[in-house]
């Protein structure tokens, strides 16, 4: 039988004749009836022989799989390999609980194995229906049905299954859970939504809590929004399915209700985030961008905290903002210290190819700081950083050479103090009214630095131009309620700062 080879059939798929190869063996498979898999499973005389099989099988499904080896528009070769590989994965999922299940015989790499496998096939291009024209959607599904609905309760029911053995996939499989559960298929949600609950149920009678589990979802849902997937019907979802799990368990009820606030907050945002992205206004981004961060920062999610400091700091780069740019960069280097312990990874910024230390990082930091407050002209505060490395130089770690090139840069700096002029820009401070702003936005105030020689005139002709059908208001006092409220927006008008 050609399962036998299926390490050797492995190799094959690299080869031209892949698509060949695959296609035969699609076609053996589905000839297969019950008992054939059951006779099949049954000739390996050991238990580690019928594992490395299923384990090398599960592999090279979820690289078929992946790989997509026929042309994108053979969609009827797709949805038949995926019928059959479906049929074959559940056949496999079974022979796992007749024999692999117990504490005693649990294989935890080969359920691992399977877990990654089904979570590929269910979130894989071909299947995402609600991609396809309405007359192909219909035609795929009269024809071969919604094979994610029919795996994800399969998913679901192997989960259930696991008894004790799930502290096990705490937090591993948290995120494959959360991408399948994203799928945009109503009842495919209703029924896998509820193993995050078993989830956080399981680690908090281990633990006391479901910190891992919460991290998990945080940092996975923050890749998977802005990755595309996501709604707000989803977040409801989530909401009302949890707490109604809730209910049922008072000790953890108070708990789940935190989180469930926790991730709608982070998911709105992120949300909002992914909506803006392709806006025109920059300003929109980085208000976004901003909400994000400070949520981070509020939930003390250090690394993701960073992450968005450093999109802000990219963003204020491409407006030419350099001092707003330096500003952004500088609070990285606040959560750093002038020592010589080795960062932890959520403080080392993105990119970083080495360990380094806090001295070496924040050191680094400071020159780019530096730099980007020269490019704006704020010497003053490129100076202040000048002389905190000075001191470093001079008094921690003794390198006079380092010191003589900072104190020449320090008197270039003064030097241009003198000489060189520079216009005062205005500022603008900007209140945004309505419920008719997005989140982002709505009932904010915000100050903008305007750029060299920017006239009131133009500020306020840029800002109107974004919202035509704004209110501008004439005051310089904060609206009350009614107009907060109200489903129209409404503008503060701008106040220059003399």
């Amino acid at each position: 039988m050609l399962l036998v080879g299926s390490k050797t059939l492995s190799l094959f798929i690299n080869s031209q004749m892949q698509s060949h190869f695959v296609a035969c063996m699609t076609a053996i498979l589905n000839q297969m009836g019950d008992q054939h898999y059951s006779f099949y499973i049954e000739t390996f005389q050991t238990s580690s022989e019928l594992v490395d099989f299923l384990m090398e099988t599960f592999i090279m499904f979820k690289d078929l799989i992946g790989k997509n080896v026929y042309p994108g528009d053979w969609m009827a070769m797709s949805m038949v390999q995926n019928r059959v590989f479906l049929r074959a994965i559940n056949k496999f999922a079974e022979t796992m609980n007749q024999k692999f299940l117990e504490h005693t015989n649990f294989e935890f790499q080969l359920w691992n194995n399977y877990f990654h496998l089904a979570v590929a096939f269910i979130t894989q291009d071909s299947l995402q229906l609600e991609q396809f024209s309405h007359a192909k959607y219909n035609k795929i599904l009269n024809k071969y049905g919604d094979m994610r609905r029919l795996i994800g309760f399969s998913i679901r029911d192997m989960w259930y299954k696991l008894g004790q053995n799930k502290i096990c996939f705490i937090p591993g499989m948290v995120g494959p859970m959360l991408e399948m559960t994203l799928i945009p298929e109503a009842e495919l949600r209703k029924a896998t939504i509820p193993i995050f609950f078993d989830m956080m149920l399981c680690e908090y009678q281990r633990s006391g809590d479901f910190k891992k589990f919460e991290n998990e979802i945080i940092l996975k849902l923050d890749h998977e929004v802005e990755g595309g997937r996501g709604d707000e019907q989803y977040m409801q979802l989530l909401e009302s399915i949890l707490m109604e799990c809730a209910t049922e368990h008072p000790t953890i009820a108070k708990s789940v209700e935190n989180f469930v606030n926790l991730v709608k907050g982070l998911l709105e945002k992120l949300l909002d985030y992914r909506g803006v992205m392709t806006d025109e206004s920059k300003d929109n981004r980085m208000s976004c961008t901003v909400n994000l961060l400070n949520f981070y920062k509020d939930n003390n999610r250090e690394e993701m905290y960073i992450r968005y400091l450093y999109k802000l700091r990219d963003l204020h780069l491409d407006c030419d903002n350099y001092t707003e740019a330096a500003y952004t960069l500088l609070l990285h280097t606040w959560l750093l210290k002038w020592s010589d312990e080795q960062c932890a990874s959520q403080v080392m910024q993105t990119g970083q190819q080495h360990p380094q230390t806090h001295r070496q990082l924040k050191e680094t930091l400071y020159e780019i700081i530096i730099g980007y407050f020269d490019k704006g002209k704020m010497w003053e505060e490129a100076i202040s950083l000048c002389k905190e490395l000075a001191e470093q130089y001079e008094m921690e770690i003794f390198d006079y050479e380092l010191l003589s090139q900072n104190l020449i840069q320090q008197a270039k700096f003064y030097e241009s103090i003198m000489k060189i002029l520079r216009p005062k820009p205005d500022y603008f401070a900007v209140g945004y009214y309505g419920q008719g702003f997005p989140s982002f936005l709505r009932n904010k105030v915000f100050i903008y630095r305007g750029k060299e020689y920017e006239r009131r005139e133009d500020f306020q002709m840029q800002l109107m131009t974004q919202f035509p059908n704004a209110e501008k208001m004439n005051t310089t006092s904060a609206p009350g309620d009614d107009v907060k409220n109200a489903p129209g927006q409404c503008i503060l008008g701008e106040c220059p700062s003399q």
